[in-house]
């Protein structure tokens, strides 16, 4: 396995770069928190949507139009992310990153206005943005430190956060207010980040290790050129990475709505949508390790595209609310492991710049995915809208199959 580590990005361990098993097992378990928290957070706010449209008076175009603060503050910080993780080391930059996803989640309940929400929401996407690479980066780092294939084991504590923050929302949804509900979830994202970040920013900086260790790090870790060959392959898993994170996306922040709006659910089993979404998803992905070592990398891409793509279908066009949320289960068990086998093959190929180019395209795929969605909405509907989540899963199938060749793993 290529060494992916970044510079600055510290694993504590003895001298000569020897790991102990225990100081990985604790940061990995740091880590699976703050991906945790990560769905946790998201999903308290995405379960709101319907609540915060109807206070601001949006139409699913403006609300489109607000939502892109999202994708513009999360792109525009993915792009600096990368150079805040190789100055200051990525957990560093995770801990700061949880801190503001925290403060910031309370905003979007605060306004009254389309463009007080989507300034609002531009502070919550750089956050949300700039935490998601940061956490992937470390990661990643840790994947090869440990040399197992256990990155879809991050996601799925995602999918468990994402969860349980949308099995909350449903509970309160009917008692508590949205600006209560996401100002609670501000206390809870500052006292998990609290206990858990000193595990991540107390690891051994680089620094600290002997000056000939660094050197021969160093010397290994510098980035390699990518040919334009190889450029190509890495920007075509990102595109698989786009296509799949789309789909959650849209699930997240139009799912309650579609089940609200046009199937007329109530606010709790609106919000059970997404819970089921994000469950679904989690248990794919708590399985992932496993469908990679048996069938392989380009078969768990095209059948998990093929199966969230029928899923989908059903989701979106299904006259009934059970039948809806069982499309949703399955498309959340065919999303699972796609978007961390793309970023993984990425890797693998290209080292850290492969990682930081399929993450940035994936997760701008995860954030563009919802204005689309609210345009298309408001030209069609949003059940028809829905269905291009079936169409970039089976382009996402299609191109995993494409690539079938690319990576010798």
């Amino acid at each position: 396995m290529p060494r992916l580590n970044k510079p600055r990005t510290a694993l504590p361990g003895g001298s000569g770069g020897n790991t102990a098993p225990a100081s990985l097992n604790r940061l990995r378990t740091a880590l699976t928190v703050f991906f945790a928290l990560d769905g946790f957070l998201f999903a308290g706010w995405v379960v709101r949507i319907p609540a915060i449209k109807q206070q601001t008076g949006a139409t699913a175009s403006t609300l489109g139009l607000a939502l892109l603060g999202v994708s513009a503050g999360a792109v525009i910080t993915m792009m600096l992310t990368g150079a805040l993780c190789r100055r200051y080391g990525s957990h560093a930059v995770t801990v700061v990153c949880g801190v503001l996803l925290s403060l910031s989640i309370a905003l979007p309940a605060q306004t009254g206005s389309v463009t007080a929400l989507g300034l609002v929401l531009l502070l919550f996407g750089a956050a949300y943005g700039g935490m998601n690479v940061a956490m992937n980066s470390a990661a990643v780092d840790l994947v090869a430190a440990m040399r197992r294939p256990v990155m879809p084991s991050f996601h799925a504590a995602f999918s468990f956060g994402g969860m349980a923050g949308a099995g909350l929302g449903g509970l309160v949804a009917g008692s508590l207010s949205p600006a209560t509900h996401l100002l609670a979830l501000t206390g809870v994202g500052l006292l998990v980040t609290a206990a858990t970040g000193p595990a991540l920013t107390g690891a051994r900086p680089a620094a600290a290790r002997p000056a000939e260790e660094r050197r021969t790090d160093d010397a290994r870790e510098q980035p390699r050129r990518m040919s334009a060959h190889t450029r190509r392959i890495v920007v075509l898993f990102g595109v698989i990475a786009l296509c799949t994170a789309y789909g959650e996306g849209a699930l997240a922040e139009w799912g309650a709505l579609h089940l609200s709006q046009d199937l007329r659910a109530a606010p709790g089993l609106a919000a059970a949508g997404y819970a089921l979404f994000a469950l679904m998803m989690g248990i794919g992905r708590l399985t992932g390790t496993t469908l990679l070592e048996r069938f392989g990398q380009t078969r768990t891409l095209v059948a998990g595209g093929i199966t969230a793509g029928v899923g989908m279908l059903f989701g979106a066009l299904a006259p009934a609310v059970w039948l809806t949320l069982l499309g949703f289960a399955v498309a959340g068990l065919g999303l699972a492991n796609i978007f961390p086998v793309a970023v993984g093959r990425a890797g693998a190929l290209a080292g850290p710049g492969g990682v930081a180019a399929a993450s940035t395209l994936g997760y701008g795929g995860m954030l563009l995915g919802p204005p689309v969605i609210g345009f298309l909405a408001d030209w069609f509907s949003l059940p028809s809208a829905l269905t291009t989540v079936t169409l970039l899963a089976a382009v996402a199938a299609a191109l995993g199959h494409t690539a079938r060749h690319a990576t010798n793993t």
